[in-house]
């Protein structure tokens, strides 16, 4: 077995949900809301299935797709992609990545990465035969320096790897550190390979900037998106990729021996949803807003010290105040005597990690997160204690 994948453990994701099942805890570990998604979209799923081609799509993804992604970013982001040349749909943002990876790094390619980061990267790029160079994000901001830079980047370098908004820290990027990592990536001739799935979960009048907009960004950055995280349908694995043509040519190699295509029934439906009216994604990023508000809110009565969300799912509480300094040790104490699943966010580091925050999932109903604040009532010295 090649001990890249043999020798990971089983993640902390799939240990925590076990243990919500296990105890019947509620679960606010793993990242998907309880919402089932938008009915109109997957009406137009079950529509093209019953009705439609269901063979082999284009390996490249139907036509009316990609001209639905190209039509959408130019609406939202002002990116200007020639759907023919540069989108490409895949299985999922994970495939997208996986294939980016296989065709961009060659054996002793270094790669930047910024941790906290999802848990998939690591083992791809070791996979690929990359060479790991961290930067090491800390919070409560998780901002990127120039020194912290300067001391990943080298003459090796050949992809950075971003995922702005970030996940788990919930951190949306401001421009000056884009322009600070454009900057180096132009110096330093590296494509950026920028995981931007949340890029419409942001809140608080933000509008995502992806750094393919950046100064002399276009023809080094692959753009990734996910229909999954743009409408609530996490399980549908609908990736894009957004790439300049040259780039491109190699990236559908890739994906032409990973998964090929990817259901059709699935991309005429998020083709639809693509242009969908502003007031969707609108209305969307309010709601989520709202119960990030709703259970901020709850766990600052409790005497939690929560840090910033700016986007995704999720929002993360700083432990060290409650005089604990291991969220591994914390989260099994939480979900088996307090009834709730949360995750260490150590789980996202592989160099240096911070241990002493822990990451919950919000996306979900009124109801639930009231009843995951009713059971963390009294574990925090806070003025509900």
């Amino acid at each position: 077995m090649n001990p890249i994948f043999a020798d990971l453990p089983t993640t902390v994701f799939e240990v925590m949900s076990a243990l919500a099942r296990e105890t019947g805890a509620v679960n606010l570990g793993q990242g998907f809301p309880d919402d089932p998604g938008p009915a109109d979209v997957r009406a137009k799923a079950a529509e093209a299935v019953v009705e439609g081609w269901n063979q082999y799509p284009p390996m490249m993804g139907l036509p009316e797709l990609r001209r639905a992604v190209a039509a959408h970013y130019a609406h939202w982001q002002g990116l200007d992609l020639d759907p023919e040349a540069e989108v490409m749909i895949t299985s999922g943002a994970t495939e997208a990545l996986a294939g980016a990876l296989m065709a961009l790094i060659e054996p002793g390619d270094e790669v930047v990465l910024f941790e906290p980061m999802y848990d998939a990267y690591l083992p791809l790029v070791r996979r690929a035969g990359g060479v790991p160079r961290f930067v090491t994000l800390t919070p409560p901001h998780f901002r990127l320096t120039e020194e912290a830079l300067a001391a990943a980047f080298s003459p090796r370098t050949k992809v950075v790897l971003l995922n702005n908004p970030l996940n788990p820290s919930a951190t949306v990027f401001p421009d000056a550190d884009l322009e600070l990592l454009a900057g180096f990536c132009r110096r330093f001739d590296a494509v950026a390979l920028c995981d931007e799935v949340w890029e419409h979960v942001v809140f608080d009048g933000r509008r995502h900037r992806p750094l393919m907009t950046y100064p002399g960004m276009r023809e080094r950055t692959v753009k990734i998106g996910s229909a999954g995280k743009i409408f609530s349908l996490t399980g549908w694995k609908v990736g894009f990729v957004m790439a300049p043509a040259h780039l491109m040519r190699g990236l559908a190699k890739a994906h032409q021996f990973l998964t090929f295509t990817t259901p059709p029934n699935l991309q005429a439906a998020v083709a639809y949803g693509l242009a969908k009216d502003d007031a969707y994604y609108e209305g969307m990023r309010a709601d989520f807003a709202r119960a990030r508000d709703r259970f901020a809110g709850g766990l600052k009565a409790l005497g939690f010290s929560v840090l910033p969300s700016a986007g995704t799912y999720f929002l993360n509480v700083d432990i060290a105040p409650l005089a604990e300094g291991d969220d591994v040790a914390f989260c099994e104490r939480l979900v088996r005597q307090h009834g709730v699943a949360a995750i260490p966010v150590s789980a996202f580091y592989a160099y240096q990690p911070v241990r002493t925050v822990v990451r919950f999932c919000f996306a979900k109903r009124d109801d639930t997160l009231d009843r995951a604040l009713d059971r963390l009532r009294g574990l925090a010295p806070g003025r509900a204690a």
